[in-house]
């Protein structure tokens, strides 16, 4: 006589069978990609070990990760040498902050724009606004460079934060944001005697957030290492962000590898301060922009 199994005992034992092997799936996926992880983050604790050795200890094989001696003079030539890097990082700072304050302000004042207020041509306007990211930013390097020495800004911060101040993938971003706003709040504004500018200030911006914080970490990112536009800007020393500012190490015969990497590992500073600060808002950003996988 065969034994019937009740339906309820039978779904439940399905149920625990699935739990059990997504459990040992996620520590799958979890071990690889820890050692994804680990692979990837080398040459960042390499980078580190390095700026606390001499030179004759750099390439030594196998690896010694931790130096016997710690040479903290590494830093203090870098930053009290002949070469001055507190005025690259200023440089930078400087820089980069205007041109990401600008970024913010510009993106999302036509992000609003083209998703929340009407006008003939709008889809088209933004059509050719998005098209001009398939032109290579090398291309507009030489017309960008005649135009600034007829400006008379060549040799100047005023020849990287100009360019910089505007962005297609920012306005982009921004649209998508804007466009998941519900179209209840702006009229609510109206009815309150709101203008297009109170309405976007007001209202829209607060609940733009993590669409700001997203493009704040990608901007910075951007300009904080941004190597070829200074280099074809820039000309005195002096004006030298940190990315120009590495170069100095490279000695007439070899590079001070000690010395870059010290550099290296103090420019990193900000950028970390950033992405960890913004980290939450930045996953919330993405995942609610239209730009995840």
């Amino acid at each position: 006589m065969e034994t019937i199994v009740p339906l309820e005992t039978t779904r439940k034992t399905t149920i625990a069978t699935i739990r059990k092997g997504s459990f040992w799936l996620k520590i799958l996926l979890t071990i690889i990609l820890g050692a994804i992880s680990i692979v990837m983050i080398l040459p960042f604790l390499w980078m580190i070990s390095t700026s606390f050795k001499i030179n004759g200890e750099v390439f030594q094989y196998p690896i010694d990760w931790i130096p016997n001696t710690w040479h903290f003079e590494n830093y203090k030539k870098v930053w009290a040498g002949t070469d001055p890097f507190y005025l690259f990082y200023w440089n930078s700072i400087k820089i980069t902050g205007i041109t990401v304050a600008g970024n913010l302000l510009t993106s999302a004042m036509a992000g609003y724009a083209f998703a929340k207020i009407r006008f003939k041509g709008r889809n088209f306007l933004f059509l050719l606004y998005l098209s001009t990211m398939m032109i290579p930013g090398q291309v507009l390097l030489v017309p960008r460079f005649i135009l600034f020495d007829q400006l008379q800004l060549i040799n100047t911060h005023a020849s990287i934060i100009l360019p910089g101040l505007f962005t297609v993938f920012g306005t982009f971003l921004m649209r998508q944001f804007f466009i998941s706003l519900p179209n209840e709040l702006l009229e609510a504004g109206r009815v309150d005697g709101s203008g297009y500018w109170r309405t976007f200030w007001q209202i829209c911006l607060p609940l733009i957030k993590p669409a700001l914080v997203t493009l704040l970490i990608l901007s910075f990112t951007w300009h904080w290492n941004e190597y070829e536009t200074p280099l074809i800007m820039l000309r005195e020393k002096d004006l030298y962000t940190i990315p120009l500012g590495l170069t100095s190490y490279v000695e007439e015969f070899g590079t001070n590898y000690v010395l870059t990497m010290a550099a290296s590992v103090s420019g990193l500073v900000p950028l970390l301060i950033v992405v960890v600060v913004c980290q939450k808002w930045f996953v919330e950003g993405i995942a609610s922009s239209g730009l995840k996988g």
